[in-house]
């Protein structure tokens, strides 16, 4: 159709924004988030891209219901051929058939409507999860019918593709008995038809004699009370059938075939049917984008927390080592003990003062089989910072794990990561150990080097000629671990004076001020040697999520692509004020006449008319509305937002659903 490219790209674009998973994790009610999602790419796939795409294509009517209802029967009889297979085992339909003209058969066997669908041709139910196509001669061109699975099948399957068949209509013929028009999954279905505007017309079969009037009266007035007031109600009276796939008599399904007839017969009235249901499909999606980008949102929120419980639990565990290596700690145990080893045998001055010294007590070490001391110390504190990596380490996993335990988003990320993985996560990596001990030895190694570097750039070469290099370098190590950088000064002396004596040494060598760059300087790098630890430790929890991420501009992306459906809706859906068409989707709703005649055509879907029942008498809609609750309460009817009860006597208070014979041999 001209004119209405600008639609067609505008939902070829939206339909590209749902083509990822917008609702990953179990955030609020993400199972009903996720089912929205598939019901709209669906829509948008079986209907609005085909339907825009081709508006001169043939009308598809869905006939849709409950189990048992006489779908199948009612798309024989209107079919005039034997084109599905009723019968009385449930479900009946497992595949959806389809009944077109021959003229029409090839739009319909290519994947133009229902793509998802594989086809399938001749006799047989079919399989399930695939679209027989029959064509009937005797079937109008420009009208299809499909009869589709109960829509309260106990099979999963069936009621999922009953659905989407729905929302794939440009008409839904809905059937339901006069024993069960008032079950209460059916009217969720018709209150969906309401809410989206499709065309509908509901067929009221099996309805006995005596039953008609007040059956088809109480039907109407829950009709108005569910917002489908002026819908057409067709009645297909009980009748004896010869045998359990026969079809009904003609007389009993005129009025219907008679209505579908008027409207394959006129091009302005198809156009009409498809233009209200495509008009309420465009609304529907235009207002259920940005419910769906505002869940999206929620997703990003909700990925967000997880993130920053990771960086909130490992940034505590760098604090926790920062408050390790300031207090002192370090320099307890197995450390002090070492430091007390290294003085008290006057190693430290012979290992400073004397470099033949120092060669000496390396060669006895040798034979002796001991380590030096200064190596004895420098060991500790290897191993010192090291337990305390892993302890921060260790800390952090934990909390991080029971943050995200004690959240659905976070519970869902950890079953997804499997029994295994989750288990490992509680506990820092089993591979942090080792990296920590490298980690710790190429700091020292650092802290030497730059004892070196610094020795050279004050021209103390001389004086650290004399001097242990190893030994200054555990000097200031110790200082680290011991002080603030020098620029508070030393106010405790820890371990018998370590730190005091470690500063004053130094300070010998290289000045007061180079001694606090150099305690500084050591202190940044172990610090960011350690962060980046921990950094690649949080990676086991955040690389869980780099597989849910959404993009930061999803939920921007959705409300644009719905405001552009919105832009370009009346390409469409708009048509001049007082055309033909008007007079045609104008006419009578609900009666048992046939709408041949140009006005009562089409009766317009939803538009609210006088109710007229039955036997032609006409009731107006207001007037039977204080007995629709009565009414819907004592029939067991759905929870309608019914019109406030007034001061009006009822109709009938009673429907006499108890009063309907069932028939042997029910009809599908």
């Amino acid at each position: 159709m001209a004119g209405n490219n600008g639609l067609l790209t505008a939902l070829t674009a939206l339909r590209r924004q749902l083509d990822r998973d917008l609702f990953p994790l179990a955030i609020g009610d993400v199972a009903s988030h996720r089912r929205a999602l598939k019901e709209l790419r669906g829509q948008l796939d079986d209907y609005l891209l085909p339907r825009v795409a081709a508006m001169d294509a043939p009308l598809l009517a869905v006939v849709g219901g409950s189990t048992g209802a006489g779908k199948s029967t009612l798309v024989n009889s209107l079919a005039s051929a034997d084109v599905t297979e009723p019968g009385v085992l449930r479900p009946t339909t497992l595949a959806p058939t389809l009944v077109a003209s021959p003229a029409d058969e090839a739009w319909f066997t290519t994947q133009n409507v229902l793509p998802g669908l594989a086809r399938t041709t001749g006799r047989g139910r079919g399989e399930p999860g695939t679209l027989r196509i029959v064509t009937a001669g005797t079937l109008p061109a420009g009208l299809a019918l499909l009869d589709a699975p109960d829509i309260d099948s106990v099979v999963t399957a069936n009621r999922e593709i009953a659905a989407q068949l729905l929302a794939a209509a440009d008409l839904w013929l809905f059937v339901t008995t006069a024993a069960r028009y008032a079950d209460e999954v059916p009217w969720g279905f018709l209150r969906s038809a309401r809410e989206r505007s499709t065309a509908l017309a509901v067929v009221l079969d099996r309805v006995p004699q005596e039953a008609l009037e007040p059956v088809t009266a109480h039907l109407t007035r829950l009709l108005d009370a569910n917002g489908l007031g002026g819908t057409p109600l067709f009645t297909v009276p009980e009748v004896a059938l010869p045998e359990e796939n026969a079809r009904l008599p003609e007389q009993a399904v005129r009025e219907v075939r008679g209505w579908l007839a008027a409207i394959a017969a006129d091009a302005q009235a198809r156009a009409e049917v498809v233009r209200r249901t495509l008009s309420g499909a465009l609304d529907s999606v235009a207002a259920r984008v940005p419910a769906l980008a505002d869940q999206a949102d929620r997703q990003r929120a909700g990925l967000a927390d997880l993130r920053l419980s990771v960086e909130s639990a490992y940034g505590a565990a760098m604090a926790t080592f920062d408050d390790g290596i300031r207090d002192g700690s370090l320099l307890r145990g197995e450390v002090l003990t070492r430091w007390q080893d290294f003085i008290g045998t006057g190693d430290l001055m012979r290992s400073l003062e004397s470099r033949i010294g120092w060669l000496r007590e390396r060669i006895v070490a040798a034979f002796m089989g001991t380590p030096p001391p200064d190596t004895r110390l420098r060991v500790a504190l290897e191993t010192g910072v090291e337990s305390l990596i892993r302890s921060a380490a260790d800390a952090a996993a934990e909390r991080t794990l029971e943050a995200w335990s004690g959240m659905p988003s976070g519970r869902d990320v950890i079953e997804r990561a499997g029994a295994v993985t989750a288990g490992r996560l509680g506990r820092a990596s089993s591979t942090l150990p080792d990296r920590a001990a490298s980690a710790v030895r190429a700091w020292q190694a650092y802290v030497l080097d730059l004892v070196a570097k610094e020795g050279a750039e004050k021209r103390t070469t001389a004086r650290l000629a004399s001097f242990s290099l190893n030994g200054l370098g555990l000097l200031l190590m110790l200082m680290v671990f011991a002080s603030t950088g020098g620029l508070t000064g030393i106010e405790v002396g820890i371990a018998g004076g370590t730190s005091v004596l470690s500063q004053k040494l130094l300070e010998a060598v290289f000045g007061d001020q180079a001694v606090r760059a150099l305690t500084q300087a050591a202190r940044d790098d172990l610090r960011e040697r350690v962060s980046v630890l921990l950094e690649e430790d949080a990676a086991r929890f955040t690389s869980l999520l780099e597989g849910v991420e959404l993009p930061e501009q999803v939920s921007a992306d959705l409300r644009r692509a719905a405001q552009a459906v919105r832009d370009h809706r009346d390409e469409v859906t708009t048509r001049p004020t007082g055309s033909p068409e008007d007079a045609a989707l104008t006419g009578p709703p609900g009666t048992s006449r046939t709408p041949g005649t140009p006005e009562e055509a089409v009766p317009a879907p939803g538009t609210p008319q006088d109710a007229t029942r039955s036997d032609g008498s006409a009731q107006d809609a207001a007037g039977s509305e204080g007995s629709v609750r009565q009414d819907a309460a004592r029939s067991e009817g759905p929870p309608g937002d019914a019109p406030p009860v007034r001061d009006t006597p009822p109709v009938r208070d009673e429907p006499p659903g108890a009063a309907v014979r069932p028939r042997s041999g029910d009809r599908s």
